[in-house]
C-alpha cells in the first residue's frame, strides 16, 4: 500500500518548503503554527494526516530555539493526528557545532537535539552539509545527509574559468574543499590560522601557491563572517588574483554583514537552507543558489524507498 504523501513547514523557511512542494507538483499542506502572547507555541494541523507519509521542513536557524521548538511541537501534533512516518527535513541543523566535549562540564547539546526529535516521534531525518559528519550517529533512526555540492559545483564550472584554487579556510574542512578541487581537477590550498576566541580568528600562512589564481574559499557554513574576510585578506597577500567564496548555510549573524561589505571578497556564494535577513538580502556580493529541487528529489525517492546516495555518485 502506498502511503499518501504530504509536506508541511514550519515558519523558519516557508518559501524554501514551497518550493519543494512546487517541485514535487504537489501543495504544501496547512497547519496553524503561531506564538501566544506569552511567547508559547501553538499548532493546529489543519488537514488529515491518518496513515500518511509526513515530510516537515523545518531548518532550526534564527530563532533556533523558537524553529527548533516548533519543529517538536508539529511532530507531536502529526503523531497524535495518525501519521504513518513522520520525517524531519532540516536543511540547516543548529546547534550542530557543539558536537563534543572539548571542555570540562560542557553539553554536547546536538546530542541533545537528536533525542528531542527521536523521543517527540520523528522516525526518520533529513538534512544537508551537517557541521560534522558524526551528528548522524547521535541518531538511532536513519539520517539521510544530503551535500549542496552539485548545485555549488555546477556554479562553479559555470562562473570561473580553469585558473581556479579551492581554499580550505581552516584544517578541518580540508577533506570538503578537496573533494571540490578534485570534481574540478584543480590545486588545492589551506589557510593555517590561528582562533584566538570563539567567532574571532586570525589568518596566519597559506600553504599551496595561489600566485595568479582565482582562489575559492569552501565552507560548510557562514557566520560571523570573520574567517572568510581574514582568509582573503591573506590570499590576495599571498598572490591570489581574486577571492570568492561558497558556503552552504548562510547564518551571518553578527557583524557577518558589515564585514563582507569591508572585506576584499569579490562574491560569496550560499544556497537557501537558511532565508537571509534583510540586510543579507541587500548585500550585492551574496548570490544564492537553491536547494529545493535537490530536497524534493531526495524526499521524493525516500518517499518511494529508493536510494538516496545514488543522487551524488
Amino acid at each position: 500500500m502506498t502511503l499518501d504523501l504530504k509536506i508541511f513547514s514550519g515558519n523558519a523557511h516557508v518559501k524554501l518548503a514551497q518550493e519543494i512542494a512546487a517541485s514535487l507538483n504537489m501543495p504544501l499542506c496547512e497547519a496553524d503554527v503561531k506564538k501566544f502572547s506569552d511567547g508559547e507555541i501553538f499548532v493546529e494541523v489543519k488537514e488529515n494526516v491518518r496513515g500518511s507519509d509526513v515530510f516537515v521542513v523545518q531548518p532550526t536557524c534564527t530563532p533556533v530555539n523558537d524553529h527548533l521548538m516548533e519543529l517538536v511541537i508539529m511532530v507531536d501534533a502529526l503523531r497524535r493526528a495518525s501519521a504513518r512516518r513522520i520525517t524531519a527535513v532540516v536543511p540547516y541543523y543548529g546547534y550542530a557545532r557543539q558536537d563534543r566535549k572539548n571542555a570540562p562540564r560542557v553539553p554536547i547539546t546536538a546530542k541533545v537535539v537528536a533525542e528531542m526529535l527521536m523521543v517527540v516521534g520523528v522516525r526518520r531525518v533529513l538534512c544537508m552539509d551537517l557541521h560534522a559528519g558524526q551528528i548522524q550517529g547521535f541518531f538511532n533512526i536513519p539520517v539521510d545527509h544530503l551535500y549542496a555540492a552539485p548545485v555549488i559545483l555546477e556554479y562553479i564550472q559555470n562562473t570561473f574559468g580553469d585558473n581556479v584554487i579551492m581554499v580550505s579556510p581552516d584544517a578541518g574542512g580540508v577533506e570538503r574543499t578537496r573533494a571540490f578541487a578534485k570534481r574540478l581537477n584543480s590545486d588545492l590550498a589551506i589557510i593555517d590560522k590561528r582562533r584566538e576566541r570563539a567567532n574571532e580568528c586570525e589568518a596566519m600562512h597559506v600553504i599551496g601557491d595561489v600566485k595568479g589564481k582565482t582562489a575559492i574559499l569552501m565552507d560548510d557554513m557562514v557566520d560571523t563572517a570573520g574567517t572568510l574576510c581574514a582568509g582573503a585578506k591573506t590570499l590576495l597577500d599571498n598572490g591570489a588574483k581574486e577571492v570568492h567564496a561558497c558556503c552552504s548555510h548562510p547564518v551571518l549573524s553578527g557583524p557577518a554583514i558589515e564585514r563582507l561589505n569591508k572585506s576584499e571578497l569579490k562574491s560569496l556564494v550560499v544556497t537557501n537552507t537558511i532565508p537571509l535577513s534583510e540586510p543579507g538580502l541587500k548585500c550585492e556580493k551574496i548570490k544564492v543558489l537553491s536547494v529545493s529541487a535537490l530536497l524534493a528529489d531526495a524526499i521524493n525517492r525516500i518517499h518511494n524507498e529508493d536510494s538516496v546516495s545514488s543522487l551524488f555518485v
